[in-house]
């Protein structure tokens, strides 16, 4: 598979963190019934082989160390382990869904360790034993004069637009769950926390997210649609190492009754 490797000047413009995701256009095969989409299918999967269609490594140039990402079976079940040691890297899918036909996000992970030095709200900090990224597609009613020019100069360079901003579900090593903060590097994503500390260290933990009103409460307005998806164990900032473990993932009409 090829990787996604983000240009120096992309980061420039948009800093490291609006640029993670390029991801507007897609036209992947996506597992999808009359009441969820099934994104990250890697249940199906056979351990040690390649990852599911679609998933591609999201290296950064300017990190060396990469994160190590394998299919292995953890409790009778085919997920996708990740081992950071002072490294940062991602999976990545693009993806094109609407959030108001698919609202809900849900997905399963486990990690071994948090990070003693991790802080959302410090650049110092910005690191997470597990996050899931979830990007949300350009839409020029949605900019002023000024941010609608920066975008159409990256289209200009890049030849499309990159993502106008994005959500973190992350594991976070201090702040409280339900803790909503912009990222530290750019107001264009935002952090929930919505697993924090070591109580539940080595558990596997189902997760469910209303990401439509999620992002309503980050920016204020109605989502456009979702543009791409990905796992991202990270510990470079930190110098730190983690233990990660993730399972599938699905976009779903409605959450649990």
């Amino acid at each position: 598979m090829t990787p996604i490797t983000p240009r120096p000047a992309f980061f420039s413009v948009l800093t490291v963190v609006f640029g993670l995701l390029s991801l507007t256009h897609s036209n992947a095969v996506i597992a999808a019934s009359p009441d969820q989409v099934v994104v990250g299918n890697f249940s199906i999967a056979t351990p040690g082989e390649p990852f599911p269609q679609g998933w591609k490594p999201l290296i950064f140039e300017k990190i060396p160390e990469h994160t190590q990402y394998d299919l292995v079976k953890d409790e009778q079940q085919v997920v996708v382990k990740a081992i950071s040691r002072q490294s940062s890297s991602g999976l990545t899918r693009e993806i094109s869904i609407d959030p108001k036909e698919y609202p809900v996000i849900a997905w399963r992970w486990k990690v071994e360790n948090i990070l003693q030095k991790g802080d959302v709200a410090q650049k110092s900090g910005d690191d997470y034993p597990a996050r899931l990224y979830i990007t949300f597609q350009y839409d020029s009613s949605q900019v002023g004069f000024f941010e609608k020019a920066k975008f159409e100069t990256i289209k200009l360079i890049y030849g499309q637009y990159p993502p106008i901003g994005a959500i973190n579900y992350i594991w976070e090593s201090k702040s409280p769950i339900g803790t909503i903060v912009p990222n530290p590097y750019t107001d264009r994503v935002y952090m929930f926390v919505t697993q924090s500390g070591s109580a539940k260290l080595n558990q596997w933990i189902t997760e469910e997210r209303n990401i439509y009103e999620d992002y309503k409460k980050a920016f204020g307005e109605d989502p456009p649609n979702i543009s791409g998806v990905a796992i991202m164990t990270d510990t470079d900032n930190t110098k730190e190492s983690a233990v990660a473990y993730y399972g599938d993932i699905v976009f779903k009409k409605s959450g649990k009754e």
